[in-house]
């Protein structure tokens, strides 16, 4: 078979299967659920990379498949799924597609830079790295289903116009270049705690 199979790519293929199923829901209406699976989504990538390093004798041939899969899976879980649940919601007029194609633009070239840096920074060092630069695709996966918990307090139409402009803020962030700390296992587990209270607000709604 081509590809390689292993428990370190579990978690890559189950964010994708999420977003796959978000997008079924999406279409049938049902929001609430594609944002729980967008979370989902970004539960599987915050540790796809840990389980990946568990396995101590990976080829080199593995773990840039893993980069690559990775990549290729979060265009659509963090670059496409979120366009599609704003498309679902209404927001379908020409200057959303706009938006939308923006944000996929910025998340692909974001993603493929991420991809070329990451080759380069591990052919001169093993360390983890620090820092992203830019804001990484995967926080949509928090940004969107917290933009939605706004219907608490807003109309449901001017909560989904401004999911659709946050979406235009994102996308330039994906690309500008500044900073961001990647978090370490205490801020992952933070992230986590955020998406479990984002959860029971989706689930309340």
């Amino acid at each position: 078979m081509i590809g390689y199979y292993n428990y370190t790519v579990i978690l890559t293929y189950l964010s994708l299967i999420s977003a796959l199923f978000g997008t079924h829901l999406a279409f049938k209406g049902n929001t609430v659920g594609a944002l729980i699976c967008l979370l989902l989504c970004g539960a599987f990538d915050s540790f796809d990379g840990m389980v990946a390093r568990t396995k101590k004798n990976r080829t080199e041939e593995e773990k840039k498949f893993g980069i690559q899969i990775d990549s290729l899976a979060d265009m659509f879980s963090f670059g496409i799924f979120p366009a599609i649940i704003g498309y679902t919601m209404g927001l379908n007029g020409y200057i959303w597609f706009f938006i939308f194609a923006l944000y996929a633009i910025c998340a692909v070239s974001r993603l493929g830079y991420f991809n070329v840096a990451e080759e380069m920074r591990q052919k001169e060092t093993a360390e983890k790295r620090k820092y992203y630069q830019g804001l990484p695709v995967t926080s949509s996966s928090l940004i969107f289903p917290m933009i939605y918990l706004l219907r608490y307090f807003l109309s449901p139409l001017l909560t989904y116009s401004i999911y659709g402009w946050i979406m235009g803020i994102v996308a330039i962030a994906f690309v500008v270049d500044f900073a961001v700390p990647k978090p370490g296992f205490k801020g992952i587990m933070g992230m986590i705690g955020i998406g479990a209270f984002v959860l029971v607000g989706l689930v309340l709604l």
